[in-house]
């Protein structure tokens, strides 16, 4: 079997690969992705070919790095975080359905839930869920049912792709709805630019996340009920006695 991998390479940074990522991407001949993560790969794995496609290309860079693993080329697919958090390895898998030489492996990153809420501290201690504002692959009328459902369970909430120049309100429609089931006075969390240069971090109140700074680049954290804020770090017990 000729062997495809897909890598979550996580925020980016060669300290934040995991081993198994760094030893799949040194034994790989061709790395594939978005022009964003390649070039990120670029810097610590320059000797290697490269398969670039831009945004809304997904299915023909899937395509390009299928075709080259079944010529018998050791092919690495990247994606920031981690590969099946919003990431090529579901769809690389259904499409690899065509490619019955190729087996897929998938190589699990540090997604954005997870160092995002390192830098912040300690916001997802107990039961959270994920959620992304971009309605590219979701209608917006299903993001909103789950953004409700959530914040009515009292879930901690973590935002991916919270805004862009095309969405540049999400934001302030997912806390209008947030509102209705939580207080305003809930802790949230911003972190712009994990683990890379630039990167930032803000703790402030729900009623203030609406006017907050974000970009596709920003993961948000939304408290529950019991979330609050530690020596400037964001918290969220899990309700052991102290």
């Amino acid at each position: 079997m000729n062997q495809l991998y897909v890598v979550g390479i996580g925020p980016g940074e060669y300290s934040f690969l995991t081993l198994e990522a760094e030893r799949v991407l040194k034994d790989s001949e061709i790395i594939a992705g978005y022009t964003v993560y390649v070039n990120l790969a670029k810097r610590y794995f320059s000797d290697k070919e490269f398969i670039v496609t831009g945004m809304r290309q997904e299915k023909k860079r899937c395509h390009m790095a299928l075709e080259a693993a079944s010529q018998g080329k050791k092919v690495c697919v990247v994606c920031s975080g981690d590969a099946g958090v919003y990431g090529m390895a579901g769809l690389l898998m259904e499409m690899g359905m065509a490619y019955p030489t190729v087996e897929i492996t998938v190589v699990a990153g540090i997604t954005a839930a997870i160092s995002g809420a390192a830098v912040l501290g300690a916001p997802l201690g107990h039961d959270f869920a994920a959620i992304s504002l971009s309605d590219l692959m979701t209608p917006w009328e299903q993001i909103a049912k789950r953004l409700a459902a959530a914040a009515a369970a009292d879930f901690c909430i973590c935002l991916y792709n919270p805004a862009s120049k095309r969405r540049s309100d999400y934001l302030h429609r997912a806390c209008r709805i947030l509102l209705e089931q939580q207080q305003p006075e809930t802790i949230c969390g911003v972190v712009r630019n994990i683990g890379r240069e630039g990167q930032k971090r803000q703790i402030l109140p729900l009623s203030e996340l609406a006017a907050a700074e974000v970009d596709m680049f920003t993961t948000v954290f939304i408290g529950n009920s019991q979330t609050k804020v530690v020596r400037g770090q964001m918290v969220t017990p899990r309700g052991y006695e102290i």
